[in-house]
């Protein structure tokens, strides 16, 4: 594509560091707002209409975390995505994680010439650590041994060789997973049995040598695509690798901070109304009970703080953000006086709680059918696995089909019931740490 588009000044550098887009980033926009605050590196939240209106301009460089590229660019429109592709060409640099790598890819915005393999080619499902062969690069410093976090990645398809492979997979860690296989077990049911059984590639060292940090240019500006979530938070080698990052595309490197697993992130408010708390600790109850009936069914568990482990044919990312988003909400409104120190900060007089209140009622009144129905869906999934294997897309049970399809649609891209029930709990989640 022609990307003589009117550039930027680039006499003089702006004035702030990074712009962190936010829209249809879900789970992965909180996980990477953590690990941002944990690693001590300056960032704004930006949604679609601020790009729209020319945002980009006040900064050195855009992050685009994970999420469906797909979703990310209907968010966008044309305008937007114009904007991102002037910002980039005029000098601003682009930094794209997993979902926001493949929205910088050709079928995107067309920053770096490069394709995602088809799914039948890839392997899908592969999550957890591994080590990864690093090219000389900035943004290794300081890294010893080069083992980083993937969840569920897609795959690069590098022809151009003005690309540089700046990071290939090596091999898988202990502690890793192909679908819901641990890959020291699969080793010793062997691969091929398990991809037959499953119907898709699971075998890890199918990933060896695969790229999975690329680097390019587009105009100006540089561009750097990773299948790596160096944003992963409590992960020490991804906190490194994204300061070394910050000092490479924005300009900027500040002193390292102390990382702690109990840290706390953000801040809570003092001078909350009580029925908002009330209504905060209903709604994760809910959720709570929600996540409960997977546990007891032995359909999941929790693998760290915000993401669960499930069993191949549920639904485990969707359940894993919606208790990690709500979770953060309580931890944000929790009422201080009941279990913290004095000295939290008192609700700004721009904020208007009752614009949050509005939020929570949408939430609750979407949120009972959802569970309901959703505990209905997760009992009969389990017992369908009693006697054959379950594929996340297609069932042959009738009530299977029909509520998977109520709740989140037919597409894996977050669709039905959820998608009305996730867009107001992002939408509070994003008011409330925009505070910061």
């Amino acid at each position: 594509m022609n990307i003589d588009h009117t550039l930027h000044e680039a006499e003089k550098l702006p004035n702030r560091s990074c712009a962190l887009f936010w829209d249809e980033s879900l789970l992965w926009g909180l996980m990477a707002w953590r690990a941002l605050k944990e690693a001590g590196l300056p960032f704004d939240l930006l949604r679609s209409e601020d790009i729209r209106a020319g945002g980009l301009s006040h900064y050195r460089m855009i992050f685009v975390p994970g999420g469906w590229a797909s979703n990310k660019i209907n968010a966008l429109g044309d305008q937007g995505m114009e904007e991102i592709r002037r910002f980039v060409a005029g000098g601003g640099n682009y930094l794209g994680i997993c979902g926001g790598a493949g929205m910088a890819t050709e079928n995107g915005l067309g920053l770096l010439p490069i394709k995602r393999k088809p799914p039948r080619d890839r392997v899908p499902s592969f999550s957890g650590p591994i080590r990864f062969s690093c090219a000389g690069h900035a943004m290794w410093q300081e890294i010893d041994t080069p083992v980083f976090f993937v969840w569920w990645p897609s795959q690069f398809q590098v022809e151009d060789q003005n690309i540089k492979v700046l990071a290939s997979y090596e091999e898988a860690q202990a502690d890793a997973f192909s679908a819901d296989i641990n890959v020291v077990d699969g080793e010793i049911i062997g691969w091929s049995k398990l991809e037959q059984r499953y119907g898709i590639l699971l075998d890890p060292s199918r990933l060896r040598g695969e790229p999975g940090v690329l680097e390019g240019r587009f105009g100006r500006g540089k561009v750097i695509l990773s299948l790596v979530h160096f944003d992963t938070p409590g992960d020490r080698n991804g906190a490194a690798v994204l300061r070394n990052l910050w000092s490479h595309l924005a300009s900027c490197r500040p002193s390292d901070p102390p990382m702690e697993a109990e840290c706390e992130q953000g801040r809570s408010f003092k001078g909350v109304p009580k029925n908002i708390l009330d209504s905060v600790e209903e709604i994760h109850a809910a959720i709570t009970e929600l996540i409960a009936t997977g546990a007891r069914n032995f359909l999941w568990y929790w693998r760290n703080p915000l993401l669960l482990q499930w069993r191949r044919g549920v639904r485990g990312l969707e359940y894993s953000t919606l208790a990690a988003m709500v979770g953060e909400i309580k931890r944000i409104l929790n009422n201080p006086s009941a279990s913290g120190p004095d000295g939290w900060p008192a609700l700004p007089e721009a904020i208007d709680p009752s614009r949050w209140e509005e939020d929570l009622k949408e939430i609750w009144g979407q949120l009972i059918p959802f569970c309901e129905k959703a505990k209905r869906l997760l009992i009969k999934e389990r017992l369908y696995m009693m006697n054959a294997s379950l594929s996340p897309v297609e069932c042959a049970d009738v009530e299977i089909s029909r509520l998977r399809h109520e709740l989140f649609a037919s597409a894996m891209s977050h669709g039905g019931h959820f998608k009305r029930l996730i867009e107001p709990m992002d939408r509070l989640l994003y008011d409330l740490i925009k505070e910061e």
